[in-house]
């Protein structure tokens, strides 16, 4: 069995690696699928002395719900079982920790297909999360 993670935003992106991981499953690729989404931390000292932790835990899971619905949709339409996993924390170390505490086997991810110039000024997760890791990485355009 191969230990499959798929990294969601709630994007048409990556409901496409979602669906790229649907079509493995039904040509008979037996996997183990986790879902995970990454949650961008609320880094402001100033909102955690007026908001209560539990708000704020409330605010991520309620999030990541929300982002991780499209894909979560698509695996149960296609009969697949899966996990799911809400986490917090900067998104490309985050998935990078995730594949190496799931042992995973592949990792999907839809990138957004940027040209080069806004790749170099803006970054990539995608980039940086390949640079992280020691897994195959399909990523789904």
């Amino acid at each position: 069995m191969i230990t499959t993670l798929i990294a969601v935003d709630g994007s048409a992106h990556s409901l496409r690696a979602v669906q790229s991981v649907c079509k493995l499953a039904a040509a008979g690729l037996a996997m183990d699928i986790h879902v995970l989404n990454v949650q961008i931390p609320v880094e402001s000292g100033h909102v955690r002395m007026f908001v209560a932790a539990e708000l704020i835990e409330d605010y991520y899971r309620e999030e990541g719900l929300q982002a991780m619905q499209a894909a979560c949709g698509a695996l149960d339409a296609a009969g697949l079982r899966y996990t799911r996993h809400i986490a917090v924390g900067h998104v490309a170390e985050t998935i990078a920790h995730y594949a190496d505490k799931l042992h995973v086997d592949q990792l999907f991810m839809g990138t957004h297909g940027r040209g080069a110039l806004t790749h170099i000024l803006l970054g990539s997760v995608a980039s940086d999360v390949i640079a992280r890791v020691a897994t195959v990485v399909s990523l789904v355009r």
